[in-house]
């Protein structure tokens, strides 16, 4: 796919644990590009939506429009994705087959309904969004506030499961659900889907293509985690880098939110001991993420709501600094030959040796640390490879594909 680039296109991440300020910092790069004359939207990843919170906005306003572009200021504008509507627009032979299915377990149609609304939906129709908006370029910027660390990482990963999905098992049920649904339907109780349920799903599908190599592309995307100065947040944002870079995307900075500062009360004996603590950990971070850039960002005197504390928020962040600028460009991972051998070399930090485990189903390479997994597509003449062998080396994991 090519991405029109006639008007600026770029994508940001804000991600980390829960609770640590993605809605805030995300609002406020918003505010900071939206003021440079860039058309900005911020749309919100998380379920819980708090963008009209954040925003100040008067209750139910966002309600009132059904999960569409809302414009707050010149330039600028916030989405909350309402699943209903996007059931109508986006799923709906889908889960109109998947709410007959439930019905047949006895569930009323009322609560079949709920049931039908499966995991994923919510995210696909985001990503269906991201497409548009890039591939029309609708807008100049796209700022994207995550959920918590573990759906962000899921959510990135639809393309991939799709792409197999489509690639390994949909002809298959499709071929299936065609050749042998007559008899199906007399030997069992429950409803096969027709041709038009599949057509709804690759319809679905042809609409997401191009959408991986735009969240992949580091000329138009990267990822920034936001982090506290506490031990457990800090733990899970390197887990959060370590996520991203299996599924090769850029990080291109950190933030620490919510620094106590050093003020008048830091002479009591509590402020004292916070700061010390603090201090140590933003040295921690410091060494962990190095040389990735490094924001500050200390706690406020009062909760950061509406478009002026907002827009001060973000002089404060990112004072003369564009707030659009690759602030860093890694190398999650990369392939190159050397005499008659491949070498596939994964940044990984953070990870234990013990923890990682590899597979070669066909031509992917799956790899697997804890509970996510991600496939890799390889090269033919790396896949053919007959000897393979995989050293852990510091930071990365090196795999050796010997030609036969």
């Amino acid at each position: 796919m090519s991405i029109c680039m006639d008007r600026r296109v770029r994508i940001i991440f804000f991600a980390g644990k829960g609770g640590v300020g993605k809605t805030t910092v995300s609002s406020a790069t918003g505010i900071k590009s939206a003021s440079l004359g860039y058309r900005t939207i911020i749309i919100s990843l998380d379920i819980a939506h708090s963008l009209s919170d954040i925003f100040d906005l008067e209750k139910g306003l966002l309600d009132q429009n059904r999960g569409k572009p809302f414009q707050v200021e010149e330039n600028l504008w916030i989405q909350e994705i309402d699943i209903s509507e996007e059931i109508e627009r986006n799923w709906g032979q889908i889960h109109r087959y998947l709410t007959r299915l439930l019905n047949t377990t006895g569930l009323d149609e009322v609560l079949a309904e709920e049931f039908a609304i499966l995991p994923g939906m919510e995210e696909v129709s985001l990503l269906l969004y991201i497409n548009k908006y890039v591939k029309e370029s609708l807008f100049d910027v796209i700022i994207l506030d995550c959920a918590p660390t573990g759906e962000s990482i899921r959510f990135i990963s639809i393309p991939t499961t799709l792409e197999w999905y489509m690639k390994k098992i949909f002809k298959m049920e499709r071929a299936i659900a065609r050749y042998a649904g007559g008899v199906l339907k007399r030997l069992y109780d429950v409803p096969i889907p027709d041709q038009e349920y599949f057509d709804s799903i690759e319809r679905l599908f042809n609409r997401l293509k191009g959408i991986n190599e735009i969240l992949l592309n580091r000329t138009i995307t990267s990822v920034r985690l936001i982090t506290n100065p506490e031990k457990v947040v800090i733990k899970e944002t390197q887990r959060a880098l370590m996520y991203f870079y299996l599924y090769h995307m850029n990080i291109d900075c950190i933030i620490i939110n919510k620094i106590i500062p050093d003020i008048s009360l830091s002479n009591t004996e509590f402020f004292k001991d916070w700061l010390r603590v603090q201090d140590g950990y933003i040295k921690r971070v410091q060494e962990f993420f190095n040389p990735i850039p490094i924001f500050y960002l200390d706690l406020m005197k009062s909760e950061a709501l509406g478009y002026d504390r907002l827009r001060e928020l973000a002089d404060r962040l990112y004072g003369d600094r564009d707030p659009l600028e690759h602030f860093y460009r890694g190398d999650p991972y990369s392939l190159k030959k050397e005499d008659h051998c491949y070498i596939l070399r994964l940044t990984l930090p953070f990870v234990e040796k013990e923890d990682i485990e590899l597979n070669r189903i066909e031509d992917e390479l799956v790899v697997r640390i804890g509970a996510f997994k991600r496939h890799i597509p390889l090269p033919r003449q790396v896949f053919s490879a007959k000897d393979i062998t995989a050293k852990w080396r510091e930071d990365h994991l090196e795999i050796r594909f010997l030609e036969g």
